[in-house]
């Protein structure tokens, strides 16, 4: 490439969101540029896997924390994608929305268009919900979210004890009642990860 009219630099999450968006304009050069390698090694693709990228690999910048007074001076290691995808490759998989009263929240404190109703339309964009579209969940965005089954006895025992200390029970974390307990959506796809890349 010759010239670039943008530069984008890090191809995280929003990077590459915004690399995608702004490429739709055929007048745009767009150009990318990412310290880490293409996000295609299994270690990256395979869920199970995901812990073995949460050391300092060619994939994570692995920061080293400071001493923390709350924590009884201990550090933590803080993650950071150091691959196309960023964070999304490496990170947990869920895949879970803000509350609505946190968004409502921000415009009543005159955060114009940051209101639940503003921001929904966008969510619905981002993804593809495997659950199919509805007035709260996207159908044929390019993020696949996915309900995993509750085979988990562990996940069973946790939803059943929230139910018997009487908070409500929730299909759907990111639909139209976000309150209680639930299973959270996966950034998968036919069992392997899927990456903002």
């Amino acid at each position: 490439m010759d010239r670039a009219d943008i530069i984008i630099v890090g191809a995280g999450s929003a990077g590459c969101v915004l690399a995608n968006r702004l490429s739709a304009d055929p007048t745009l050069k767009v150009l990318v540029v990412e310290a880490g390698p293409r996000d295609g090694a299994i270690s990256l693709r395979a869920p199970a896997a995901m812990v073995s990228n949460l050391t300092g690999t060619r994939f994570n910048w692995a920061y080293p924390g400071m001493p923390e007074p709350g924590l009884d001076g201990r550090s933590f290691q803080h993650d950071r994608g150091r691959v196309l995808g960023g964070s999304s490759s490496i990170n947990g998989m869920c895949w879970i929305r803000g509350h609505a009263r946190d968004y409502d929240g921000w415009a009543q404190r005159g955060c114009t268009g940051w209101g639940w109703v503003d921001v929904l339309p966008y969510f619905r964009r981002a993804e593809s919900y495997d659950g199919g579209a509805d007035a709260f969940r996207g159908g044929d965005g390019p993020m696949r979210a996915t309900r995993p089954k509750v085979e988990n006895p562990l996940a069973r025992a946790f939803l059943e004890a929230g139910r018997q200390a009487g908070y409500p029970l929730t299909d759907d974390i990111s639909g139209q009642r976000q309150e209680g307990f639930g299973v959270f959506d996966r950034t998968t796809h036919k069992g392997r990860r899927w990456s903002a890349a």
